[in-house]
């Protein structure tokens, strides 16, 4: 929980002056994953704690963390523990406005999460659409 509440600073602050793109390939150069290892049940009850100190770090820390923070830290720790997350951006219309969203999926299982209503956003393969 104390390296939660240290490390959301600072990607809070690489946000901010790098923006999402670079903030990214810092958290992955930071935590490479070589041999992706599949999580077993034990990993993923670990993980989804991960997630959730995540979510009190980010509401009770010294910067208030909105999902994307929490989840871009949740997504290199996990890559540093050997597994191959996916960082999930979504969409919802709420209203007459869009509602943004991130988590984090090990596994397909979305973590932290009690229930997604936001529309996913995957990444397009810009060198070979289909």
């Amino acid at each position: 929980m104390l390296l939660m509440l240290a490390w959301l600073p600072l990607v809070s602050l690489s946000l901010r002056l790098v923006g999402y793109v670079r903030t990214r390939r810092w958290v992955e150069r930071f935590s490479p994953v070589t041999l992706p290892r599949i999580a077993t049940t034990t990993d993923l009850q670990s993980s989804e704690r991960l997630a959730q100190l995540a979510d009190v770090a980010g509401r009770r820390g010294a910067v208030t963390a909105t999902c994307l923070r929490q989840s871009l830290l949740v997504y290199g720790w996990l890559r540093r523990r050997g597994f191959a997350p996916e960082l999930v951006l979504g969409v919802r219309k709420q209203e007459s406005a869009f509602d943004a969203h991130a988590w984090v999926e090990l596994e397909g299982r979305a973590l932290g999460q009690s229930e997604i209503v936001h529309a996913p956003l995957r990444q397009v393969d810009r060198l070979n659409p289909t």
